[in-house]
This record gives C-alpha cells, sequence and structure tokens, in this order.
C-alpha cells in the first residue's frame, strides 16, 4: 500500500502567515515597495555623548541628499536618479531602484540639532548629533 501524505489540519493557517509575514517584510522591511520608493538601510548608535545615525545611500550625491534634525528626531530625503543616457538598451534584468526617498528616525533622547555634523562617504551618511544635557529629576514636596 502507497504512503498517504500526513494530513495537517493546519498547514492552509501556516502558509497564509508565511505569505502574510513576507508581505509585512516587503512592505515594513528595507525592501523596495511596489511603487518602486526605496528607504535606506540605517544604524543609530547611542554614545555618552552623541546620537550617530548612519545610513546606506549609495549612487546619492549630496546635492540630492537632505537633513533634517529637530530635538528627538532625524529626517532623511533624497533622491536616487536613473542615468539619462539617449543609448538604447535592452535590459535582462534591472534591480536597481530610482526615485525619491524619505525616512524619519526617532532618536534615543533629546538632542542639540543645532549642532549636527553630517558626512557623506563611500556611500554612507554619517550624521552626528550631540546629546543635550539632560535634565535631572527633583523631588517635589506635597504640599497641605
Amino acid at each position: 500500500m502507497a504512503d498517504l501524505p500526513r494530513w495537517e489540519s493546519f498547514s492552509g493557517l501556516t502558509t497564509l502567515r508565511r505569505e502574510m509575514d513576507r508581505l509585512f517584510e516587503r512592505f515594513l522591511g528595507r525592501e523596495a515597495s511596489p511603487l518602486g520608493e526605496v528607504e535606506p538601510a540605517i544604524e543609530v548608535a547611542d554614545t555618552p555623548a552623541a546620537v550617530i545615525v548612519k545610513a546606506q545611500v549609495p549612487g546619492v550625491s549630496k546635492e540630492n541628499l537632505q537633513v533634517n534634525v529637530t530635538d528627538n528626531a532625524l529626517t532623511l530625503k533624497g533622491e536616487v536618479q536613473e542615468d539619462k543616457t539617449t543609448e538604447e538598451k535592452n535590459y535582462h534584468r534591472r534591480e536597481f531602484h530610482y526615485g525619491a526617498f524619505s525616512r524619519t528616525i526617532t532618536l534615543p533622547t533629546t538632542v542639540q540639532a543645532e549642532q549636527a555634523i553630517a558626512q557623506l562617504k563611500d556611500g554612507v551618511l554619517e550624521v552626528t548629533i550631540p546629546k543635550r544635557e539632560t535634565t535631572k529629576a527633583k523631588d517635589v514636596p506635597i504640599q497641605t
């Protein structure tokens, strides 16, 4: 007698969950959305003196980048521009993403936005933002 495959009552739900995970990864992860928008991958480091944010922006010139820092957030805007040559090409594979992007990151602590420094080197944007002195907690006496 031939071996019959084992029937799993939840296999449909497992498949559905896997597909939903992929969908959320695509929209919330670092992959491009179906509209071709790209969000750069980032790293946020908290040091004793500053918050350092690094963003991968390969192919983006400093003229096409804009960095805005507030007391508690950093917004990065830019555009990856397509090479506009008049030569006609027959692509066999095309995986580059072009277009505008915008990403806002909430910073882990309040910072001194006016003293932020941004540097672009080898496709990595590094923004160093000094921390603001923290307000010390104060015990408040209760009055009757």
